[in-house]
Protein backbone atom coordinates (compact mmCIF):
# COMPACT_ATOMS: atom_id res chain seq x y z
CA UNK A 1 0.00 0.00 0.00
CA UNK A 2 1.42 3.44 -0.96
CA UNK A 3 0.10 6.58 1.55
CA UNK A 4 -1.25 9.81 1.08
CA UNK A 5 -1.82 11.45 4.11
CA UNK A 6 -3.27 15.13 4.08
CA UNK A 7 -3.59 16.46 7.75
CA UNK A 8 -6.61 18.84 7.20
CA UNK A 9 -6.18 20.66 10.17
CA UNK A 10 -2.98 21.60 8.99
CA UNK A 11 -3.63 21.93 5.32
CA UNK A 12 -1.00 19.62 4.34
CA UNK A 13 -0.63 16.71 2.22
CA UNK A 14 2.51 14.33 1.67
CA UNK A 15 3.31 11.60 -0.30
CA UNK A 16 6.73 9.97 -0.11
CA UNK A 17 8.98 12.97 0.01
CA UNK A 18 6.17 15.25 -1.45
CA UNK A 19 5.02 17.87 1.34
CA UNK A 20 2.85 20.36 0.15
CA UNK A 21 -0.56 22.91 1.08
CA UNK A 22 -3.71 21.17 -0.04
CA UNK A 23 -7.39 22.51 0.98
CA UNK A 24 -10.25 20.14 2.45
CA UNK A 25 -13.97 20.94 2.65
CA UNK A 26 -15.77 24.57 4.33
CA UNK A 27 -16.75 22.60 7.26
CA UNK A 28 -13.85 21.05 8.17
CA UNK A 29 -12.98 17.30 8.64
CA UNK A 30 -15.55 14.80 10.53
CA UNK A 31 -15.84 11.67 11.19
CA UNK A 32 -16.73 9.78 8.58
CA UNK A 33 -19.91 7.92 10.03
CA UNK A 34 -21.73 11.72 10.60
CA UNK A 35 -20.91 12.61 7.06
CA UNK A 36 -23.94 14.14 5.65
CA UNK A 37 -24.58 15.00 2.19
CA UNK A 38 -24.19 18.72 1.56
CA UNK A 39 -22.40 19.69 4.84
CA UNK A 40 -19.37 20.59 3.39
CA UNK A 41 -17.55 17.80 5.48
CA UNK A 42 -14.67 15.91 4.53
CA UNK A 43 -14.44 12.22 5.88
CA UNK A 44 -11.51 11.22 8.11
CA UNK A 45 -10.39 7.75 7.19
CA UNK A 46 -8.75 5.60 4.47
CA UNK A 47 -9.98 5.90 1.15
CA UNK A 48 -8.32 3.90 -1.99
CA UNK A 49 -7.78 5.49 -4.52
CA UNK A 50 -10.49 4.14 -7.47
CA UNK A 51 -9.20 5.83 -10.36
CA UNK A 52 -8.86 9.43 -12.14
CA UNK A 53 -11.31 11.07 -14.67
CA UNK A 54 -9.55 13.62 -16.56
CA UNK A 55 -10.90 16.57 -18.78
CA UNK A 56 -10.01 16.63 -22.33
CA UNK A 57 -7.97 19.30 -24.02
CA UNK A 58 -7.18 20.98 -20.33
CA UNK A 59 -4.25 17.88 -19.60
CA UNK A 60 -1.71 16.36 -21.62
CA UNK A 61 -0.45 12.83 -20.65
CA UNK A 62 3.14 12.92 -21.11
CA UNK A 63 3.42 10.00 -18.95
CA UNK A 64 1.69 6.63 -18.69
CA UNK A 65 -0.90 6.24 -15.53
CA UNK A 66 -0.99 3.05 -13.17
CA UNK A 67 -4.69 3.42 -12.19
CA UNK A 68 -7.59 3.08 -14.28
CA UNK A 69 -8.69 6.54 -15.57
CA UNK A 70 -11.19 7.64 -19.04
CA UNK A 71 -11.25 10.91 -20.43
CA UNK A 72 -14.55 12.85 -18.93
CA UNK A 73 -17.20 13.85 -21.72
CA UNK A 74 -19.67 16.86 -21.81
CA UNK A 75 -22.43 14.73 -20.17
CA UNK A 76 -20.52 13.12 -17.33
CA UNK A 77 -22.02 13.52 -14.39
CA UNK A 78 -21.54 12.28 -10.35
CA UNK A 79 -25.01 11.76 -8.24
CA UNK A 80 -25.53 13.50 -5.54
CA UNK A 81 -29.03 12.88 -4.97
CA UNK A 82 -30.04 10.49 -1.72
CA UNK A 83 -32.94 9.52 -3.90
CA UNK A 84 -31.39 8.28 -7.03
CA UNK A 85 -30.63 4.41 -7.19
CA UNK A 86 -26.86 5.93 -8.91
CA UNK A 87 -26.16 7.70 -5.50
CA UNK A 88 -22.85 8.73 -5.54
CA UNK A 89 -21.89 6.88 -9.00
CA UNK A 90 -20.84 8.71 -12.35
CA UNK A 91 -24.20 9.13 -14.30
CA UNK A 92 -25.08 10.38 -17.57
CA UNK A 93 -26.54 13.93 -17.80
CA UNK A 94 -29.12 15.31 -17.93
CA UNK A 95 -30.72 13.38 -15.32
CA UNK A 96 -33.56 13.51 -12.62
CA UNK A 97 -31.80 13.61 -10.19
CA UNK A 98 -29.41 16.14 -8.22
CA UNK A 99 -25.73 15.34 -9.89
CA UNK A 100 -22.78 17.23 -10.06
CA UNK A 101 -20.93 18.33 -13.87
CA UNK A 102 -17.98 16.74 -14.06
CA UNK A 103 -16.78 19.15 -16.80
CA UNK A 104 -16.83 22.38 -14.71
CA UNK A 105 -15.97 26.17 -15.99
CA UNK A 106 -13.15 26.33 -13.47
CA UNK A 107 -10.10 24.06 -13.86
CA UNK A 108 -11.27 22.01 -9.97
CA UNK A 109 -12.53 18.95 -12.08
CA UNK A 110 -9.84 18.81 -15.01
CA UNK A 111 -8.16 16.07 -13.01
CA UNK A 112 -10.72 13.83 -10.75
CA UNK A 113 -8.95 10.74 -8.66
CA UNK A 114 -11.92 9.14 -7.20
CA UNK A 115 -11.83 7.66 -3.65
CA UNK A 116 -13.16 5.28 -2.27
CA UNK A 117 -15.82 6.84 0.17
CA UNK A 118 -19.19 5.50 1.27
CA UNK A 119 -18.97 3.38 -2.22
CA UNK A 120 -19.32 0.22 -1.13
CA UNK A 121 -22.34 -0.11 -1.22
CA UNK A 122 -23.46 3.59 -0.89
CA UNK A 123 -25.59 4.67 1.76
CA UNK A 124 -27.59 7.29 0.32
CA UNK A 125 -27.19 10.66 2.09
CA UNK A 126 -23.99 9.81 3.93
CA UNK A 127 -22.05 11.59 1.35
CA UNK A 128 -21.15 11.84 -2.40
CA UNK A 129 -18.10 12.51 -4.94
CA UNK A 130 -15.60 12.51 -2.62
CA UNK A 131 -12.66 13.62 -4.50
CA UNK A 132 -9.39 14.34 -5.13
CA UNK A 133 -8.98 17.54 -6.99
CA UNK A 134 -7.00 20.54 -8.00
CA UNK A 135 -7.95 23.73 -6.08
CA UNK A 136 -9.41 27.25 -6.81
CA UNK A 137 -7.23 29.80 -5.59
CA UNK A 138 -6.89 27.94 -2.90
CA UNK A 139 -10.46 27.97 -1.34
CA UNK A 140 -11.78 25.40 0.24
CA UNK A 141 -14.19 22.42 -1.22
CA UNK A 142 -17.20 21.21 -0.60
CA UNK A 143 -15.84 17.73 0.86
CA UNK A 144 -13.28 17.05 -1.16
CA UNK A 145 -9.04 17.45 -1.08
CA UNK A 146 -7.97 19.77 -3.45
CA UNK A 147 -4.42 20.80 -3.88
CA UNK A 148 -2.57 23.12 -6.79
CA UNK A 149 -2.66 22.47 -10.67
CA UNK A 150 0.86 21.79 -11.00
CA UNK A 151 1.34 19.59 -7.63
CA UNK A 152 -1.71 17.30 -8.99
CA UNK A 153 0.20 16.96 -12.63
CA UNK A 154 3.57 16.04 -10.32
CA UNK A 155 1.40 13.66 -8.00
CA UNK A 156 -0.98 11.56 -10.91
CA UNK A 157 1.94 9.50 -12.77
CA UNK A 158 2.90 8.52 -9.44
CA UNK A 159 -0.55 6.96 -7.77
CA UNK A 160 -0.64 3.31 -8.21
CA UNK A 161 -3.73 0.77 -7.59
CA UNK A 162 -2.45 0.50 -4.01
CA UNK A 163 -2.46 4.13 -3.22
CA UNK A 164 -4.64 5.21 -0.44
CA UNK A 165 -5.21 8.26 0.58
CA UNK A 166 -5.69 8.94 4.57
CA UNK A 167 -7.43 12.13 6.19
CA UNK A 168 -6.77 12.96 9.70
CA UNK A 169 -7.01 16.07 11.45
Amino acid sequence: MTLIRVDGAQGRLSFGAIDIPCVIGRSGSCPANAKREGDGCTPLGRWPVRGALLRPGRLILDQRLSIPWRWTRSEDGWSDGAGDPAYNRPVRLPRNWSAEHLQRDDAAYDVIIVLGHNDNPPIPGAGSAIFFHIWVDARPTEGCVAIAPQEMRRILPLLGPKTVMEIVG
